[in-house]
Parts: structure tokens; sequence; C-alpha cells
């Protein structure tokens, strides 16, 4: 199988808050969503985006990103095979996080203090 070109995004060009039109998909496992995230996306592991497709919205702007970067290439160059336009964000949550964007994380003690990526 050959790899399908994509767009690539620093992390300070994506937003920070997420709506109809913007999303962020994270594709990491449930263990390294729960150990910190951003706030607003949406997340569906890797395994499980060909089960869910149909849950990505087609018409917004669509941010892809994992832990480092490697798997959202994977996930993005497979949702541009099936007519998406996806955008692989550089570096991932930990570019992210190394930026000093914010991550949020569910078990903290008040809901949503800054976690570790």
């Amino acid at each position: 199988m050959s790899d399908i070109d994509v767009a690539h995004a620093d992390v300070t060009d994506v937003p920070l808050t997420f709506d109809d039109s913007v999303v962020l998909l994270d594709v990491r496992e449930d263990d390294e969503w729960q150990r910190g995230h951003v706030a607003g996306a949406q997340h569906i592991p890797m395994g499980d985006v060909p089960a869910r497709i149909d849950e990505i919205d087609r018409d917004a702007t669509l941010y892809v990103m994992c832990h480092a970067g490697g798997r959202s290439l994977r996930v993005a160059q497979y949702l541009a095979r099936n007519g998406f336009e996806p955008i692989n964000v550089t570096g991932g949550m930990l570019a992210w996080a190394q930026a000093g964007r914010p991550v949020t994380a569910p078990e903290g003690p008040d809901g949503g203090s800054v976690g570790t990526v």
C-alpha cells in the first residue's frame, strides 16, 4: 500500500477550541487519553477508526493527533483514502505539551487539571 500525502500542521497552528467546523481527532489509546488530552478533542483510538469513521465530520477542518505524530499520520493517510482532507499534527501531544498548550486530565483533583502526556 503506497503512502498518500497529507497536510501537516505545527501545534502552534492548531486552534485551541473546537466546534462543528474544526475537529481535533485524538487517535491515542484510552490509557494515553486518560493521562492527558486536549479539551474538546474527539477521541477515537487508532484501531477503532475504521469501524467508527462515520462519527468523524467530513465537513469540518480535521486535525489528527497522537502521542508523537506517527500513528496520526497513518490514520490521516487512511482518512485521506476515504474522502477526508485530514491535517496531521506534527509532533503530537509531545509537541503540544512542550509548546505550553493546555492539557487536561479527567482524573485530576479538580476534574480538569494539567496532566502529563
